[in-house]
């Protein structure tokens, strides 16, 4: 048998991490500036975190959420008091995907409406309802195709005005606070207030996805908190778990819970609360947000003096670098010879998702690098 191959993959084996650098089989070190898709929140091979998954792992891994499993209240409080939601619900669920998966589906359970506003250049998952908001016609299967969802122009308060006037039976809206596979494009606080407003006007649900823009990436803990405003439902993934797979909701006290409403099988194990609660301590312990937000406005206000450079766009630890077309070359030049791993995306856009506890040694190791490229 043979892998599905679905990955273009780069031919590099990663077989070690520490931090923010990892080592392939030869032994070559690389600066991971991309912590595998934003999920390394708090650095590879972290002691505190691989301590709590081994000690859990001697006691108990996994049984199902038919029985009481403390460390999830545990999670819950330590979350609430994080993020500052501690008035919210959680559903702990396995990925990004099936938070809002979960998400889209309870607020349609609220409120009995079926369709969805979603952004142009979003994403939101592979699965069924995840990838129908999502704005890629490529991964949109035929069976996921549907009529209930309605797209609009990033950060277009008319068009979002109109949609209302012209549907009375929208449920929610999702949007990324900040896009990541559109390119790093941040939702102005203006816009995020707009939303908010004519959601409490309409009964419509705002779920804020902070899948990649959440768990203090920015500097605060929801990318969304920037411009004031609570959403309805918060869903997240990615660093929760800092490698281990977690993902989860956290949903207004207005919506209320009913037996057999969501389920999961894996989600919330025990395993999976070890890891999250780890992070979460680190994240306390270290002031990563902190960190995020002053390592980050480094990054981007050295990368702003780059003349070559079109456009920095981000917040905190989340960055996008818009290239023309001419520099489409720079990060694999990156990779290949100076040994840091970056993201894109699509066509020019260099994308850093470093973890949280990024040193300003590492960030000026790749503004060396950077500029070392761009001077070619």
């Amino acid at each position: 048998m043979k892998l599905f191959d679905v990955y273009p993959i780069n031919p590099i084996n990663i077989i070690k991490g520490v931090g923010s650098l990892v080592y392939d089989d030869k032994g070559t070190e690389y600066l991971d500036l991309y912590g595998g898709h934003a999920v390394i929140s708090i650095g590879h091979t972290n002691p505190h975190y691989v301590k709590r998954l081994e000690d859990q792992l001697h006691k108990i891994g996994f049984y199902s959420n038919s029985i009481e499993i403390p460390l999830q209240k545990e999670l819950a409080e330590k979350l609430g008091k994080v993020s500052g939601k501690d008035d919210y619900q959680l559903f702990l669920c396995n990925s990004g995907a099936e938070a809002n998966e979960n998400a889209l589906k309870l607020a349609s359970f609220y409120n009995g409406k079926k369709k969805v506003i979603a952004f142009k250049g979003s994403f939101h998952g592979r699965t069924s309802l995840a990838v129908a908001v999502t704005d890629n016609p490529k991964i949109v299967a035929p069976i996921n195709e549907t009529e209930n969802v309605i797209f609009l122009p990033w950060c277009d308060e008319a068009a979002l005005e109109q949609a209302f006037a012209e549907h009375d039976d929208i449920s929610s809206i999702i949007i990324e606070g900040i896009q990541g596979v559109g390119g790093i494009q941040v939702a102005s606080e203006s816009f995020l207030k707009k939303i908010r407003s004519l959601c409490d006007a309409h009964n419509a649900v705002f779920i804020a996805d902070s899948v990649q823009c959440g768990y203090g990436r920015t500097g605060k803990f929801f990318s969304h908190d920037f411009a004031g405003i609570n959403a309805d439902i918060y869903s997240m993934a990615k660093g929760m778990g800092n490698g281990f797979p977690v993902g989860g909701i956290i949903i207004s006290p207005k919506i209320l819970p009913a037996y057999g409403m969501l389920g999961t099988t894996f989600g919330g194990n025990h395993l999976a609360c070890a890891a999250g609660l780890a992070v979460l301590e680190v994240m306390e312990q270290d002031n990563l947000m902190q960190n995020a937000a002053e390592v980050g406005g480094y990054l981007i206000s050295e990368l702003k003096k780059f003349d070559q450079v079109k456009e920095v766009r981000g917040r905190g630890l989340m960055i996008g670098i818009e290239l023309p077309a001419e520099l489409s070359h720079v990060r694999k030049e990156l990779l290949f010879t100076h040994k840091i791993f970056t993201g894109e995306a699509k066509p020019n856009v260099v994308r850093l998702l470093p973890a949280l506890n990024l040193t300003k040694a590492n960030a000026d190791r790749f503004l060396e690098a950077f500029k070392t490229v761009l001077n070619q």
